[in-house]
């Protein structure tokens, strides 16, 4: 079998999460399936960056430049919720969140032009895989598509260093992890903060986004700005770092197609607090404190009673452990084999 898949996001070092679940996918499927030549396609901003690192001996790069393309792979793999406008033998798409069509995240330029990405993806695919069961449920009553159509394929971990802490107690820090946005709620998360003693600090980790000059102003009027800590993009290690030594983990984001900091978070000993909404619950499950993220007087009293309760920090850690070994890409990539052997199965 031949499979093609669009590999423009996995390029670079600052990954996004679309980017992370591309290059796991990418490579898992190569080094789980050597048997199988892949094509990994990419689009012509990103196809000369393409050219800067080894791939697998059963994998080749490809120019996905329309009309041309892998016209003739058996399965065709769109890793974002978007298809070339090729004749393609079996499409499948990947639909990580449609929250740019639900909310006022972005631009109307952007919304109009992913908006009609994601019509045309979901038109032309077979199989659609969704993130969470959320997804899938904005995928069928967005797009219009038949609940059978879409199969459920949640994301991994990747393996981050968290460092050692043996004996050394957590630092009173309330961490952040995501890009400073609208979306992510850092506004009324700031203002919770607010409410907390004196000892503890807030740390941002995360790249500024849509709406951030808004948020960067509250943040700078903060009466605890000195205890604020923006630290913009980090690297792995030292992510890994963060999320060994605070004391609270905090993700209170408005809208998720998933949530990866929630699990990363979890894996490396932190105790969560989370919405209630979108994704995020299915993906903490019992293993974090839920609450509206549009209450503020909500989120202040659970942080609170957080940063009161080491006995709650210690069992919603230990919890948290548990549930992150629940979600592998090993697992993700061979649920995805199998929807690409459903497609060739479906559509002869």
């Amino acid at each position: 079998m031949k499979i093609a898949l669009d590999a423009t996001y996995s390029i670079g070092e600052r990954l996004s999460g679309v980017g992370l679940y591309s290059r796991e996918i990418l490579l898992g499927m190569a080094v789980s399936h050597p048997e199988t030549r892949f094509d990994f396609c990419y689009r012509p901003h990103r196809y000369l960056r393409a050219w800067g690192g080894e791939l697998p001996p059963n994998a080749r790069r490809r120019l996905l430049a329309e009309p041309l393309g892998p016209r003739f792979a058996d399965v065709f793999h769109g890793l974002n919720q978007r298809l070339p406008r090729l004749p393609l033998r079996r499409a499948v798409a990947t639909f990580h969140d449609l929250f740019v069509m639900t909310g006022e995240y972005s631009t109307p330029e952007f919304r109009a032009r992913f908006t009609a990405q994601a019509r045309h993806a979901a038109e032309r695919a077979g199989i659609l895989i969704a993130v969470s069961e959320f997804t899938k449920t904005q995928v069928v009553s967005l797009l219009d598509v038949e609940a059978s159509r879409v199969v459920v394929v949640r994301h991994g971990i990747r393996p981050l260093a968290y460092p050692r802490r043996a004996g050394q107690p957590r630092e009173k820090v309330v961490l952040h992890v995501g890009a400073i946005q609208t979306r992510k709620n850092v506004t009324r998360l700031v203002e919770a903060f607010e409410a907390l003693d004196r000892e503890w600090r807030l740390a941002l980790v995360g790249s500024f986004g849509y709406g951030a000059d808004r948020i960067r102003a509250r943040i700078e009027s903060s009466p605890a700005r000195e205890r604020i800590s923006v630290l913009g993009y980090v690297e792995p290690d030292d992510l890994a770092a963060w999320y060994a030594r605070a004391a609270i983990f905090a993700f209170p984001s408005l809208d998720e197609g998933f949530g990866m900091p929630v699990l990363e978070a979890m894996a490396g000993g932190a105790p969560v607090l989370t919405s209630n909404r979108s994704a995020l619950p299915e993906v903490a499950g019992d293993a974090a404190i839920l609450v509206d993220p549009e209450n503020t007087q909500a989120l202040i009293a659970a942080l609170r009673g957080l940063a009161d309760d080491e006995a709650l920090r210690q069992d919603l850690a230990a919890r948290g452990l548990a549930r992150s070994r629940l979600f592998t890409w090993e697992k993700a990539v061979r649920q995805t084999w199998e929807v690409y052997e459903e497609a060739v199965r479906r559509f002869p």
